[in-house]
């Protein structure tokens, strides 16, 4: 059952809650499904961008699992989210390449410049930030990566006036 991204973003509810649905009936050949809640919490995340607790006990139901588990799981592996994201999500690299050449500035300053912390959301929606423990992209470092995109050799300046081009372009 492959959809496309594109797909993804359009669906309804409706649509998003029977992906899941089937998803969670091919994992029920098994019989131990439970061992399958993760890859299921991975696709309510795909098709919702974060865990809303409605479609955690939905999960529950389906799977047979208490919901307490099922909250248990999503809140001990930092990958899940339990609060819708904002529009662009901001990975800060926080490797020993990253760190080493200034990464705790770059945060300081996204902190300072969004006025939030790791896993919020800003109050216009816009920006969420997160951590990352290596993005990859070690001789770029300190590096960013907002949504799919990473931004290296930063400095406070450098992180700012990429952030006022994010914010241009959602007023357009």
């Amino acid at each position: 059952m492959a959809t496309t991204q594109a797909n993804d973003a359009v669906a309804t509810d409706d649509q998003k809650l029977t992906q899941l649905k089937e998803f969670i009936a091919q994992t029920q050949k098994d019989e131990h499904p439970d061992s399958f809640l993760i890859a299921v919490l991975h696709k309510a995340q795909e098709l919702y961008s974060y865990l809303p607790v409605p479609v955690m006990d939905e999960i529950a139901q389906q799977m047979g699992i208490p919901t307490a588990h099922i909250w248990g799981v999503a809140t001990f592996y930092h990958y899940f989210n339990l609060t819708p994201p904002g529009q662009h999500v901001i990975s800060i690299c926080l490797g020993t390449a990253c760190y080493v050449r200034g990464a705790s500035q770059i945060l300081q300053t996204l902190r300072d410049e969004l006025k939030i912390d790791m896993g919020q959301v800003t109050e216009d929606g816009l920006f969420s930030l997160q951590p990352a423990r290596c993005l990859g992209a070690c001789g770029l470092a300190p590096v960013v990566m907002i949504d799919d995109k990473i931004h290296g050799e930063l400095t406070p300046k450098k992180m700012i006036q990429i952030l006022n081009q994010y914010r241009k372009q959602a007023k357009k």
